[in-house]
């Protein structure tokens, strides 16, 4: 009578051309092929350890697309309505059609590589081939969490570079060209404050009179707006803490938003029924969100007006943070105003903006630094400072 194999008892054979490991678990028998015996016994070993975890035969056989169904279905409660989405978008178009089916005990790290690689290859961003692989790394350290793995199958995967997206920044006259054109604009102030604080589109749309300070003179981020499928436009807190920020506004900034109360004020009249107040320092015509598309069409508008290159809106904070650092503010200081978490941060995306800055820097340390000749007097010898250990980092006369 054959001998019934144990429970996590492996077996090794070869097969054709290629090899073929096998666990018994729960009395029945999973197998997988390889192309080399040593990758069978690291599989046999990996399912032992699983096994000894808590593996059973129906988790053993659950697919990586049986199982992120499962996952996002449980992990979106803790997303935003707009990464959600994304999550869902990401793993049915990227993950499931060539991952999908794949049990999650034969996962293997060269698989999923060689499917960034296809990804890539068929022109997909390495940001977007970066996010696969976010998910797909987050949603298997759960799987261990669970019991359905021992280790992460993908932990240390080579991923594409990132995608450098080139600054367009406005130096200092193209920036003076710019406002004089949106002078009497209705978004004139919307654009003085993006070009002279940094602040993001969503930051600048989900200002409030409220956030205002006029007698400290400053101004509070404390929520963005987003359009979310389905909702329309969504207020939110900001991502990060550091986000959440108080910003010293110049005189002539707050001249611009003095006017820009006067001309919500007459805007608010025309309106007259349709007026939705939301207290909104720069709302739609009727006091509700401005939509981002009409901001980008008049700031195409503008920049055409001004005869200045085709630049995205975000490049205006590129633009606030090259001439704050160009102009001697702390990177420490950009950093705050900026909302970064880190100074590091700041100086990985703009330390290459700031060579006037390193010049500074040269003469000074060449001023600090640069050595006085000191006159022994006559009565000294070449020879006695020659031979002398104390003079030898004195420059003789």
């Amino acid at each position: 009578m054959a001998r019934k194999r144990a429970n996590n008892e492996g077996s090794i054979w070869k097969e054709g051309q290629s090899w073929r490991a096998a666990v018994t678990l729960d009395g029945r028998r999973i197998s997988h092929s390889f192309q080399s015996k040593p990758e069978c016994r690291a599989w046999i070993n990996d399912m032992q350890s699983q096994i000894t975890r808590g593996m059973t035969y129906a988790s053993a056989q659950l697919t990586l697309k049986s199982y992120l169904q499962k996952w996002l279905d449980t992990h979106k409660l803790t997303l935003g309505p707009k990464t959600a989405p994304r999550y869902e978008q990401i793993t049915r178009d990227y993950i499931i059609p060539a991952l999908g089916e794949t049990k999650l005990s034969d996962l293997r790290l060269d698989v999923v590589e060689a499917h960034y690689q296809t990804l890539t290859t068929k022109g997909l961003s390495s940001r977007s081939v970066r996010f696969v692989h976010m998910i797909l790394h987050k949603s298997l350290n759960d799987a261990i969490r669970r019991g359905y793995l021992s280790r992460n199958p993908i932990q240390g995967a080579i991923l594409p570079r990132r995608d450098q997206k080139e600054m367009q920044i406005l130096d200092e006259d193209e920036v003076m060209r710019f406002l004089i054109v949106v002078q009497d604009n209705r978004r004139e102030a919307l654009y003085n404050l993006a070009v002279k604080t940094g602040m993001r589109q969503g930051e600048l749309l989900a200002l409030k009179w409220s956030d205002l300070d006029w007698k400290r003179s400053t101004i509070r981020v404390q929520r963005q707006v987003q359009r979310i499928p389905g909702k329309g436009m969504v207020f939110r807190f900001p991502k990060t803490r550091s986000s959440r920020r108080a910003i010293q506004l110049g005189e002539q900034t707050l001249d611009t938003l003095r006017n820009q109360l006067t001309r919500l004020g007459l805007e608010k009249a025309v309106a007259g029924e349709r007026w939705q107040e939301h207290n909104l320092i720069f709302p739609s015509t009727v006091g509700t969100p401005m939509g981002s598309s009409n901001l980008h069409k008049d700031f195409k508008k503008q920049l055409q007006k001004a005869k200045l290159r085709d630049i995205r809106f975000h490049d205006l904070r590129h633009t606030a943070a090259s001439l704050m650092l160009n102009h001697g503010v702390p990177v420490l200081v950009v950093s705050k105003i900026l909302g970064h978490s880190k100074t590091s941060t700041t100086l990985d995306v703009y330390g290459h903006l700031i060579p006037v800055m390193q010049e500074q820097a040269a003469r000074i340390m060449d001023e600090v630094i640069t050595p006085i000749p000191v006159n022994f007097g006559g009565n000294i010898e070449e020879e006695s400072i020659d031979n002398d250990p104390r003079c030898t980092s004195v420059a003789r006369q």
